[in-house]
C-alpha cells in the first residue's frame, strides 16, 4: 500500500479499517474477548498498542457495543517479526485473559480484511465446532502452476483440487495453542495456522469463502470500497411565525431583531430543517418522532443540542456528511451579515469542515405580507 498511514488505520465506515474488522466480530459473533496484535513500535504514539487502541476506540459503534456489553474485553499486545510469531503472541494473551475454563474456539483474522460477512463467520464457526478447525476458501478462477527459482514450471496443478485461503481461520483453542508451542521450537516458518494445525493436529475443514472478503493489499482494494459507498440524500423543511418577545435564532446563532420564531423549542427554523434532512437521509425518522412537541421537557430546548443528539445517532450508524445546502426565506432582517457565523456554527455542531455547509437567503419578492413568517429548506448528502 505505501503512504504515511498504515492500511489498517485508513478511514472506513464509522471508523477505520481495524475498527471495522473489530466491529464485525463484535456484532456477528458476540465474543467474550478480542486480542489485537500490533507492531511493537510506532512513530506517532509511545507504542503500537496505543496507536491501535486509538484507531479502534475512535469508532462510536465499537464504544457503544462495549458500553452495552461490559463483559466483552478488547486487549492489545505486541506481535512478532512474522505472522506466526504474532499469532502465537495473541494466543498467549488469550490464554492469560480468557474468561472460559473449558474448551472454546478461537478465530484468527487479518486486521486488513474488513469485509467479512455474518454468513461467512457463522458457517466457518459451525464447521470448526464439528471438526476442530476450519477456514473459508475460494477455488482459483485461473489455472495454477508450480514453478522453480528460475521461473520454470515444475508441476501442472488441477484447479479443482486447489483452494485460495481466506480468514477467519477458526480452531479449538487448546489444540491450536499446543501446536504453536511445538511449532515455535522447530525453526521452520509456517505460512498460516492451518499449516501448523495440519502438522500437529490433523486435517482442516474448508467452507465456501466469499469473493467480497478481500484483504486490503493494493491501493485499489481500498479505493474500490470507497467508490462503492452508499449515498443517500435528505430533504428538510420547517416554517415558523415571527412574534415579538422571542429570540431570532438561526443555525444556533442569535440574530438581533425585534421578533423571533414562535415554537415549542427555541424555534431555530434552520436547525430544524437540517435535523429533518439528516434524519431523512439516514432513514432514522423525523424530528417530531425524536422530540415530540407535546412533551414538556423539550419546551424552549436548544435546537443545537437536539441536532447534536440526532447527529450522534446517525454517525453511530456509519454515516458521514458529504455536504449540506440550506435556504432561509425571510423578509427581515438581512441575513448575509450573519451567514459566516451561521455556517461556522452548523459545521461545529456536526463536527465537519465549513466548506461542507452552505446557507443562502431569499426574500418573498414582495408577493405578500410575509414579514411575520420565516421558512428554511435543507438538503444533504450522506455516505457510508
Amino acid at each position: 500500500m505505501g503512504g504515511p498511514v498504515k492500511k489498517e488505520y485508513l478511514q472506513l465506515e464509522s471508523g477505520t479499517v481495524l475498527s471495522t474488522v473489530t466491529k464485525k466480530f463484535l456484532q456477528f459473533l458476540n465474543p467474550k474477548l478480542i486480542v489485537i496484535t500490533t507492531p511493537s513500535s510506532s512513530v506517532n504514539f509511545e507504542s503500537g498498542e496505543k496507536e491501535a487502541e486509538y484507531n479502534v476506540f475512535l469508532d462510536p459503534e465499537v464504544k457503544k457495543y462495549l458500553e452495552e456489553n461490559p463483559e466483552t474485553k478488547i486487549i492489545f499486545t505486541s506481535g512478532g517479526k512474522s505472522r506466526q510469531e504474532s499469532v502465537f503472541s495473541g494466543l498467549k494473551a488469550v490464554k492469560e485473559n480468557s474468561p472460559f475454563s473449558s474448551d472454546f474456539l478461537v478465530a484468527v483474522h487479518d486486521g486488513a480484511r474488513p469485509f467479512v460477512s455474518r454468513e461467512l463467520l457463522q458457517r466457518t464457526v459451525e464447521a470448526a465446532a464439528l471438526s476442530g478447525a476450519a477456514f473459508p476458501g475460494l477455488e482459483p478462477t485461473e489455472t495454477q502452476k508450480e514453478i522453480d527459482d528460475q521461473g520454470l514450471v515444475t508441476k501442472h496443478l488441477k484447479r479443482k483440487n486447489l483452494i485460495s485461503v481466506q480468514t477467519p481461520q477458526i480452531f479449538d483453542f487448546e489444540n491450536l495453542y499446543q501446536a504453536h508451542e511445538k511449532a515455535s521450537g522447530n525453526h521452520y516458518e509456517y505460512t498460516d495456522d492451518t499449516e501448523i494445525w495440519g502438522k500437529y493436529c490433523g486435517p482442516v475443514s474448508s467452507v465456501k469463502g466469499d469473493p467480497a472478503n478481500i484483504k486490503i493489499t493494493y491501493p485499489d482494494d481500498y479505493k474500490k470500497e470507497r467508490r462503492n459507498r452508499m449515498i443517500h440524500t435528505g430533504l428538510g423543511y420547517d416554517m415558523h411565525r415571527l412574534v415579538p418577545g422571542r429570540k431570532l435564532v438561526l443555525g444556533g446563532v442569535e440574530i438581533p431583531f425585534e421578533k423571533g420564531e414562535e415554537g415549542h423549542s427555541d424555534g431555530d427554523v434552520l436547525l430544524h430543517a437540517v435535523t429533518d434532512a439528516l434524519l431523512g437521509a439516514s432513514g432514522l425518522g423525523d424530528i417530531g418522532s425524536f422530540f415530540p412537541p407535546e412533551e414538556a421537557k423539550w419546551k424552549d430546548a436548544d435546537s443545537a443540542m437536539l441536532l447534536k443528539t440526532v447527529w450522534d445517532k446517525i454517525t453511530e450508524k456509519g454515516w458521514k456528511l458529504e455536504n449540506l445546502d440550506c435556504v432561509i426565506k425571510l423578509e427581515k432582517p438581512k441575513f448575509i451579515p450573519y451567514r459566516e457565523a451561521v455556517i461556522k456554527s452548523i459545521a461545529g455542531i456536526l463536527g465537519t469542515e465549513e466548506d461542507s455547509v452552505f446557507v443562502k437567503a431569499k426574500t418573498y419578492e414582495k408577493t405578500g405580507n410575509w414579514e411575520n413568517q420565516i421558512e428554511a429548506f435543507a438538503t444533504c448528502l450522506l455516505s457510508r
